[in-house]
């Protein structure tokens, strides 16, 4: 006995070894069994980055673990990746890991974890997913026999996978999300039935328009399989589509070159509930203590073939006849609710597939609204056919329907409406394919945004519709302390709405008060902004942008402008709103106590908003605008200094901040001011003040600057101001020099002073000269340096009053010496030389003495007037 139980022993550890060691083996061999016999049918490439054999996990069957698998496409999608999966677990009988890569593989169970699946047709029609090789491609690897691949799978499940489907050639996406499939059957036996769950998000977007979004089906099958006529039958299942159910019967069978289809399916039950079913439930809450009357029902038949040409005949029908429902904390109730809605094709021809609306029409509390219309040429050019009509009270929708709303909807709509047009005439502005005939009304309506500060009121607007134009014939309304009053005309309504078209359009706009801050986002205090960057990141702050949709002109006219501290009166011009610009013409206004016009643009186009205008100032109150204005204070931050008027033309550029406020250190332009009446008060000014104290001879309040016309250039911050001229009493002037726009300043002041005005000395001089050279005047220069707040002033005018002394000084010799010059030139005898040798002191000697030549007693006669005025005038010699 002892002996047989080590015999066992024996065997159950050799059997337990071989189990262990097995899969060392032969997993080499299972790994390019599984590739070769892939790779070897598909024109892909089949790769995975590990493989994990075991023979214990599933005794008695071995279990394959293949991580991060992929299928690469070739030719024509070559490098694209068709599948990726996280993990793919297959699991088979010992026996089948001996069987050669031609035989069929016989799979127990099959699964596929976190798969992303990229299914693509390009413009031509083919498929990336189309991978298996034709019957008449030879394998490369010649020595191997020709491949009798047959594949069984028991069961099988793919989890938590993404599928995208792109129809390049049919303008078609589909997606797929959280897409959940499992199933289980006897694949060996040519008739069987197959067991299967699927629930998924589906998402449906056709020629760039989103027809579904995330919608949830969920379907729980038995299907009758036939493989041998490819022929897949509803047995025994439910649909939901969102929460309306849905049952099926019929097949699909797919033949060589078509899919054969012969479907039916319905609601199993008419209550209203189904109608609440099919509408999401994010938008619907709980639809189960609602109530409801009247019924609902969705019935449908599919049948026919699909090919690359056709699809099967559609015939699907939404219908209800005066059903109602009320939600058990709300207010009010839906009541005569009618619906009969068809989607037919009855062609096989995708492109006659078409859509009628027979009747859709509802009533809450009085009020009735109810539609109809045609949709036809789906796929190539829609073509619409709709009626509106009625009236809605806003404020009753989420009284009635559990509809989220920021803000709760205010007004009666009421509308009277038929439209017909086709979208390649919208697309192609052809009116006479584009039939518009009714008015909208919109009353008492409320509309408030966290996007906007104050909520717009409109009391009253009308809009009207005929073929050619849309006329908006009233609009009243309110926003903070603003009133606007609009009429106008719009031209593509439609093509703005339904086919990318930009929103065309002439409006009047007219306002008695319009504050611009009333439409401004005001920005966070300092104090807020300090706190929030201590508890998240700093974002960057979006500048604002001018609707790129927009192509529009605005005749504006306002009684009265609020901006900040400004108050503009009478504004009106003309606004162009085109290709993320505004263009401002002719817009005027009275501000000041003057008058002011602007043209010019802001363009928003870029990353940073700009802007260039001209801008026209006419009889500016010099004191109020400079005072009221940051951008002329920076341009001449010393006219805060004068009184008066101004005329001024302004030409500038540059950025705009996030505000729409010019950033200053990019502005650049020029400039050319003109003084009306105007005097200065240098109390007002530190620079002005230093230089008034620095000049005893003139008082700069009684300068008058009546005329005075000047031009400027500026340029990223820095004001050059060309020389210009002024006149105090018989003083010429000239001033020119720069500043920057930090108040930094180097200015120049060049005075034409005449010698009278500079002090006692030298006019005890100028008694001496002449009566011409007591005219004489004398250059003084004044440097005006530092800033605004803390000037510097120097002046020549010591040296200048030396310099002038020492001319002075020269004059009266000159004067002297010509005068004495012409005096002995004009005398003839020896008595003139006499006596003005006895005038300057000479003895008298013999005439019979030897004397010298005439020329040379000249010379030294002007060499002793020469000393004696330098005597006088000049310091004695020693």
């Amino acid at each position: 006995m002892k002996k047989i139980y080590k015999i066992l022993l024996t065997i159950f550890v050799t059997l337990l070894m071989i189990l262990i060691l097995t899969p060392f083996l032969f997993q080499d061999k299972i790994i390019n069994l599984v590739k070769k016999t892939v790779n070897n049918n598909i024109t892909a490439q089949l790769d995975f980055s590990d493989a994990n054999l075991s023979l214990l996990r599933d005794f008695p069957n071995a279990s394959l673990q293949l991580s991060d698998v992929s299928i690469i496409n070739g030719k024509p999608f070559k490098g694209d990746t068709l599948l990726f999966a996280k993990e793919i677990n297959l699991e088979l009988k010992l026996t089948e890991l001996f069987k050669k890569t031609s035989e069929q593989l016989n799979i127990q169970s099959f699964s596929i974890d976190d798969p992303n699946v990229n299914v693509l047709v390009n413009e031509i029609g083919i498929a990336n997913y189309d991978i298996a090789k034709p019957s008449d491609v030879k394998i490369e690897n010649t020595d191997e026999t020709p491949s009798n691949f047959g594949l069984s799978i028991n069961s099988y499940a793919i989890n938590n996978a993404l599928i995208k489907y792109h129809d390049k050639k049919g303008k078609l996406k589909v997606q797929l999300t959280d897409f959940n499939h499992s199933g289980s059957g006897d694949f060996s036996q040519t008739n069987s039935e197959l067991n299967t769950s699927t629930s998924t998000l589906v998402s449906f977007e056709m020629d760039g328009a989103s027809y579904a979004k995330n919608q949830k089906i969920t379907l729980d099958a038995i299907l009758g399989m036939d493989l041998v006529n490819s022929k897949f039958s509803f047995l025994k299942n439910e649909a939901k589509l969102n929460n309306l159910p849905l049952i099926f019967d019929g097949y699909v069978q797919i033949n060589e070159n078509n899919q054969e289809i012969d479907l039916n399916f319905k609601t199993p039950s008419s209550d209203f509930k189904n109608f609440l079913g099919l509408v999401p439930e994010t938008y619907t809450k709980s639809i189960e203590n609602v109530k409801t009357s009247g019924d609902f029902s969705v019935a449908g038949t599919v049948k026919g073939l699909v090919t690359n040409n056709t699809i099967p005949l559609l015939d699907i029908r939404l219908k209800s006849n005066n059903a109602s429902f009320k939600y058990p904390d709300l207010p009010k109730s839906v009541r005569d609710i009618n619906i009969d809605v068809q989607l037919k094709n009855t062609s096989g021809y995708l492109d006659k597939t078409f859509v009628d609306i027979n009747k859709l029409s509802f009533k809450i509390d009085e009020d009735v609204f109810s539609s109809s219309g045609k949709a036809y040429n789906i796929t190539t050019n829609p073509t619409i056919d709709a009626k509106l009509n009625g009236t809605l009270n806003l404020a009753n929708i989420n009284k009635a329907y559990p509809v989220d709303l920021e803000n709760e909807l205010q007004g009666i709509l009421k509308a009277n409406l038929h439209t017909k047009f086709d979208l390649k005439a919208i697309e192609n502005n052809t009116l006479n394919r584009i039939k518009n005939n009714g008015n909208i009304e919109l009353n008492d309506f409320v509309y408030a945004s966290k996007d906007i500060v104050n909520s717009i009121n409109i009391k009253n607007s009308k809009v009207s519709f005929t073929p050619a134009t849309i006329t908006l014939n009233k609009f009243n309304a309110t926003t903070g302390k603003s009133d606007l009053n609009a009429t106008g005309n719009i031209q593509n309504l439609l093509g703005f709405l339904l086919a990318d078209k930009k929103l065309q359009g002439t409006f009047n706009l007219k306002s008695n008060a319009f504050h611009i801050s009333d439409f401004m986002q005001e920005s966070t205090d300092d104090n807020q902004k300090e706190e929030e960057n201590t508890t998240q990141e700093e974002q960057p702050v979006a500048s604002l942008k001018i609707p790129a949709f927009l192509d529009c002109k605005i005749l504006a006219d306002s009684k009265t402008v609020y901006y900040d501290n400004l108050t503009l009166k009478n504004v009106k011009g003309t606004l162009l709103i085109k290709d993320e610009k505004a263009i401002l013409q002719n817009v005027n206004a009275n501000m000041f106590k003057g008058q002011i016009s602007f043209n010019g643009e802001v363009n928003t186009k870029e990353k940073t908003p700009v802007f260039n205008m001209n801008l026209r100032m006419k009889s500016f109150d010099i004191s109020e605008s400079f005072n009221g204005l940051d951008l002329l204070k920076s341009i001449s931050p010393i006219a805060t200094a004068l009184n008066g008027k101004l005329n001024s033309d302004i030409n500038l550029s540059g950025n705009l901040n996030s505000d729409f406020t010019p950033d200053l250190s990019s502005v650049s332009g020029k400039a050319l001011a003109e003084l009306l009446s105007t005097k200065i008060e240098p109390k007002n000014s530190k620079a002005l003040s230093l230089l008034n104290n620095k000049l005893s001879f003139i008082d700069l309040s009684k300068l008058d600057l009546s005329d005075i016309k000047t031009k400027l250039s500026f340029d990223k911050g820095q004001v050059s101001v060309k020389p210009f001229k002024l006149k105090y009493k018989d003083i010429n002037i000239n001033v020119g020099g720069s500043h920057s726009f930090d108040q930094k300043m180097n200015y120049n002041v060049t005075l034409d002073v005449p010698a009278k005005y500079l002090g006692s000395e030298v006019q005890g001089l100028l008694s001496k000269v002449s009566a011409k050279d007591q005219n004489t005047t004398v250059p003084v220069t004044a440097n005006i340096t530092g800033n605004m707040k803390n000037p510097a002033v120097k002046t020549d005018l010591s040296s200048s009053v030396t310099k002038l002394s020492q001319k002075l000084i020269q004059q009266q010799k000159d004067n002297l010496i010509n005068n004495a010059i012409g005096k002995i030139s004009g005398n003839k005898t020896g008595n003139t030389v006499n006596t003005i040798n006895n005038l300057l002191g000479n003895k008298k000697t013999d005439s019979t003495k030897t004397t010298t030549t005439k020329k040379e007693k000249t010379t030294e006669t002007v060499k002793k007037v020469t000393d004696v005025l330098g005597g006088l005038f000049g310091k004695k010699k020693k």
